[in-house]
């Protein structure tokens, strides 16, 4: 069956036509462009990851059918270690679009990481995946299951005990990921004691490039979940902390501001939560134009306080006015 229904809503800067290709690779996977080698996987996805972090999601879009279909053909091989990259980059495909609003296709993305990286055996792509699945599950208003998750590929981490720093790195991931579904469950206690955990483990990290995880970015976690448990106060003083150029990608920087956004926003300051989102806007006009929540902030910003700081030049901006 197909899922074109749902393929216009909440990707402002998709076309259809791309989105409806993918859409078509999800079904029928086609053939590769080039030899599906363990380089051309790696190779195709650092490019899409770049796309993703540069919030350029629809050439991202445009990337992913060959880079499953190539993903897919190298794991025909058996291979353990070709069955977690293929879980990888199933993973990249149902964050970028969960953002971009397409649930249905980022459920279909994120099951098939589930059992690739089943198959793989690698802890790692275990835990990858669940991260994965969870946001897909919260996106859907089933957080009580989210959480589950979460803690299980958590725990599963933490029993196995990190060995390498790719290990602590993705412990230290997960534990942020479980505190912020525990926030959206509602479960405070939890939330807060895994967002601590997560706290001591990223203080041991040592600094690695190619790591998505560092103090800065457990803080920011932070915030997103002080946020969601009413505590917004809490998380503008976390947030104050920060500085985006602690964070190495458009899309975590933009990520900041926009968190902090929600975070004014909700605690009743318009002028405040305009400049973030200016500031998103600024560098990441992706994590406004694509992400439907954040749209909504900024229309309800524009009809409640159309005459505060920042709101007319961010309608402009957005092109809403």
């Amino acid at each position: 069956m197909k899922r074109r229904s749902v393929l216009g809503a909440g990707a402002a800067a998709v076309p259809l036509s791309v989105l409806t290709a993918l859409d078509d690779a999800l079904d029928v996977s086609p053939a590769p462009r080039a030899a599906p080698t363990p380089d051309r996987v790696v190779t195709e996805y650092r490019q899409a990851r770049a796309l993703f972090d540069g919030g350029d999601h629809p050439r991202l879009m445009r990337a992913l059918p060959d880079l499953l279909a190539t993903a897919e053909a190298r794991a025909d091989t058996g291979e353990g270690a070709d069955y977690a990259r293929l879980a990888a980059c199933y993973d990249l495909a149902t964050e970028a679009l969960s953002k971009i609003g397409q649930r249905r296709s980022a459920r279909i993305t994120a099951d098939r990481s589930t059992i690739y990286a089943r198959i793989s055996g690698s802890p790692l792509a275990a835990a990858s995946s669940a991260r994965a699945l969870s946001i897909v599950l919260r996106h859907e208003g089933r957080a009580t299951i989210a959480q589950h998750v979460t803690l299980q590929a958590a725990a599963a981490l933490d029993a196995a005990g990190p060995s390498t720093p790719a290990q602590a790195a993705a412990l230290a991931q997960m534990l942020c990921t479980a505190s912020y579904t525990a926030a959206e469950a509602g479960d405070r206690e939890r939330a807060l004691e895994m967002i601590h955990d997560a706290e001591r483990a990223a203080a041991q990290l040592p600094s690695m490039r190619s790591c998505h995880i560092s103090t800065a970015t457990v803080t920011l976690y932070k915030v997103g979940v002080l946020w969601s448990l009413g505590d917004a106060g809490a998380a503008v003083a976390a947030g104050r902390t920060l500085n985006p150029a602690q964070f190495s990608t458009a899309e975590r920087r933009g990520r900041y501001h926009t968190d902090m956004a929600r975070a004014w926003w909700r605690w009743g300051k318009p002028e405040e939560t305009a400049q973030a989102l200016l500031g998103a806007h600024h560098i990441a006009p992706a994590e406004i134009r694509d992400r439907a929540s954040i749209r909504a902030i900024l229309t309800e910003l524009s009809q409640r306080h159309p005459r505060a700081g920042g709101v007319r030049e961010l309608l402009t901006l957005t092109r809403l006015r």
